[in-house]
C-alpha cells in the first residue's frame, strides 16, 4: 500500500467512525478493522501493536480499545506479553491442524443447518464473486487473493440462517486465513488464484440453481484440497 493509498484509507475510517449511529457500531467498526489488518498482514506476526498509537487513530479512550485487543487476543489473533505489550500471533500450520478439520465439518453444516434460499441478493452477492475472481484470475497478486479470501468467506456464510454455526466458522476462519499470505511462495501464487477461481465459480453455479448442500460440499472439499497444499508448502518450502 502506498503512502497516499495508507493515508486515504485513514481518512476513510475516521469518516465511517464519525457517521456510526453509536459507542457499539463504532466500537465493530474498530474490532473488524483491527482484525482486517491482522488478517492482511498490515500487521504481521510478531508486531508489537500501541495502544496509544491505536487509541490516537480511532479517536477513543484506551478503554474500548482494550476491550477490542481482549476480543482478538481470545479470538487468537493476539496475545498479552508482560513488559511488551500486545504482540500479533504467529501462524503455525502444525498447530492449526484440528482448526482445519473443524472448519471443513462446519462448511458441510452449512448445507444442512437453516439453509437460506439464495433470493436476488445473494445471487448478486455471487455473481459479483464471480467477475472478482475473474479478475483476479487475469491480474493474480497476494493481496488480492487474500481480499477475495476474505470477502467469499463471508458471502459464503449468508448460505445459512444458523447464527451460531456462523459465529464459529467465523472465529475459526480468522484464525486461519492468515496462513496463505505466509506459506504460498510467489512462483506458486497464479496456481492457487487459478485453485480459488475454479472453487468460487463452482460454488456460484450452485447457488445459481439454489443447491446449497452441493455449495458446502463444495467448500468444505476445496477446504480439505488447500490444507493438504499448505502442508506441502510449510514441509518442502515449494
Amino acid at each position: 500500500m502506498t503512502v497516499e493509498e495508507k493515508d486515504g484509507a485513514i481518512v476513510g475510517l475516521i469518516a465511517t467512525l464519525e457517521h456510526a449511529s453509536n459507542a457499539q457500531a463504532r466500537f465493530e467498526i474498530m474490532y473488524s478493522t483491527l482484525r482486517d489488518r491482522i488478517s492482511m498482514l498490515v500487521y504481521h506476526p510478531g508486531m508489537r501493536l500501541s495502544e496509544e498509537a491505536l487509541a490516537a487513530e480511532f479517536g477513543v479512550s484506551r478503554s474500548p480499545l482494550r476491550k477490542a485487543l481482549k476480543i482478538l487476543e481470545a479470538d487468537g489473533l493476539l496475545r498479552s506479553a508482560h513488559g511488551v505489550g500486545t504482540i500479533v500471533t504467529d501462524v503455525d500450520i502444525d498447530k492449526l491442524g484440528q482448526v482445519y478439520q473443524l472448519r471443513m465439518e462446519l462448511n458441510e453444516l452449512v448445507g444442512k443447518l437453516m439453509p437460506r434460499t439464495p433470493d436476488r441478493d445473494v445471487q448478486s452477492l455471487f455473481e459479483t464473486m464471480r467477475r472478482r475472481a475473474e479478475d483476479l484470475q487475469r491480474e493474480p497478486s497476494l493481496d488480492g487473493f487474500a481480499r477475495l479470501n476474505i470477502d467469499f468467506f463471508h458471502a459464503f456464510q449468508s448460505l445459512t440462517e444458523n447464527e451460531p454455526l456462523k459465529e464459529v466458522s467465523e472465529k475459526l476462519f480468522y484464525q486461519t486465513c492468515r496462513i496463505w499470505l505466509t506459506l504460498v511462495p510467489a512462483d506458486n501464487l497464479a496456481n492457487e488464484v487459478a485453485v480459488f477461481c475454479s472453487e468460487v465459480i463452482g460454488i456460484v453455479n450452485a447457488v445459481r440453481i439454489g443447491d446449497i448442500k452441493a455449495a458446502a460440499l463444495l467448500r468444505r472439499a476445496h477446504l480439505s484440497m488447500g490444507y493438504t497444499r499448505l502442508q506441502d508448502y510449510a514441509r518442502t518450502g515449494v
